[in-house]
């Protein structure tokens, strides 16, 4: 039994010996060597292209349109000629004539403006022309054609919310600076006359503003707002911050407006707006003739309520009528019985934004309108000849010069 029983029980205690000593050479290896991870394997070019594709695009609408953008400063002078203040913004080559765009608010009531075009080229400028209510200036530069690069001009009416909007601009003094982001509203209304030039007319604002979410910095201002196909669709004029500085919410002039006033700051130095002479409820907080509509009992959801007219001006002798009784509507003094303006030469508008964009963008003063009202329910049409705004008495006839 012996000489059989040993060699067996040897063997046993070998391969267990083996076993716990490949066990632990297995383990130790597992913690110095660990495993090694495949290379990824590399994407196909299709789908490389399609991810870079709006790159491409940002870089191709850069590479035409920061060659027209121009870097502006604007310097007031003390007794002693020594700089007070120094502006510095943005602007953009309008023509091949010299011509530059930008803000009202950056060159009013300055000593010196500089334009610097690319390549650091600069020179100085004149202001040809600023309109405080657009908040729009053309400058004039004496420059060689080829060395101007004009952007053109787009159709800001056909702008979208959610629509891309590219900035392009001179945030802080860092020159052509891009930024993109997506057109957050439209519609908005700007009181840009009141922030350029205290002694302007009040009650007459910026309509029509389109808002944005691209970054825009001190610097911004007047530099171009493009859409994808490289056109100015509007000019960055103000950031709504508390600080100074971008918190999410930008603002541009839309381009239909450019349109309407550029070409008059050249060729004359001003603006004519066209008036008609009338006064409106304030449309925030639902005061408009949407938000009135039920509670009032009008017979439309869209419009323009009058609340009273301008004694001698257009709409008084065309004979509209204002407000004549006053109502509570959620605790506010509301002038109810007026005229509800629906639509002016066929263009229908659901508010005064769209009434005033509509006056400023396609009518001059001396145009005769026509207008589409609805009094008692009763639908007019009634002629209106435009006057100029300077003709604003501001003697306004409403509920409470009724009583």
């Amino acid at each position: 039994m012996r000489t059989i029983l040993l060699p067996i029980i040897s063997l046993v205690l070998l391969a267990a010996c083996s076993f716990n000593s490949e066990s632990r050479l297995t383990g130790a290896d597992r913690e110095s060597d660990p495993p090694t991870a495949m290379p990824p394997t590399a994407l196909p070019e299709e789908v490389i292209s399609a991810a870079d594709a709006e790159y491409l695009l940002l870089s191709n609408i850069y590479e035409r349109a920061s060659p027209s953008v121009v870097n502006i400063e604007a310097v007031i002078f003390d007794a002693d000629g020594q700089a007070s203040d120094t502006r510095r913004g943005s602007g953009f080559v309008y023509d091949r004539e010299g011509h530059v765009i930008t803000n009202a608010h950056l060159v009013s009531a300055v000593d010196s403006i500089t334009v610097t075009l690319e390549n650091a080229f600069v020179l100085p400028a004149e202001a040809r022309g600023l309109d405080s209510f657009s908040d729009l200036a053309a400058l004039k530069i004496q420059a060689d054609p080829e060395r101007l690069y004009p952007l053109r001009i787009g159709d800001s009416a056909a702008v979208k919310v959610g629509q891309r909007g590219i900035v392009i601009g001179n945030p802080f003094g860092l020159s052509s600076s891009m930024t993109i982001g997506i057109i957050s509203g439209l519609g908005r209304t700007l009181p840009s006359a009141e922030l350029v030039d205290a002694g302007a007319a009040p009650g007459f604002d910026n309509p029509s503003i389109i808002q944005i979410d691209a970054t825009i910095n001190p610097g911004n201002s007047g530099g171009p707002l493009l859409d994808s196909r490289g056109l100015v669709i509007g000019i960055t004029t103000a950031i709504r911050s508390d600080n100074g500085s971008f918190q999410g919410i930008g603002f541009a002039v839309p381009a239909d407006t450019m349109r309407r006033v550029i070409p008059d700051l050249i060729e004359r130095g001003r603006v004519d707006y066209s008036w008609m002479g009338i006064s409106v409820m304030r449309e925030d907080g639902g005061y408009g003739v949407a938000g009135l509509s039920e509670t009032l009992d009008l017979p439309v959801e869209r419009g323009v309520l009058l609340r009273g007219v301008t004694a001698g001006s257009p709409a008084d002798r065309a004979g509209l009528r204002g407000g004549d009784t006053l109502v509570d509507v959620r605790g506010e003094e509301v002038c109810a019985g007026g005229d509800v303006i629906v639509a002016i030469n066929d263009y229908h508008f659901d508010n005064l934004d769209g009434l005033v964009t509509y006056l400023v963008q396609q009518t001059r003063p001396g145009d005769e309108v026509e207008l589409l009202i609805i009094r008692d329910r009763d639908t007019l049409e009634i002629p209106l000849t435009l006057e100029s705004r300077e003709a604003d008495s501001g003697n306004v006839l409403e509920c409470r010069a009724a009583q």
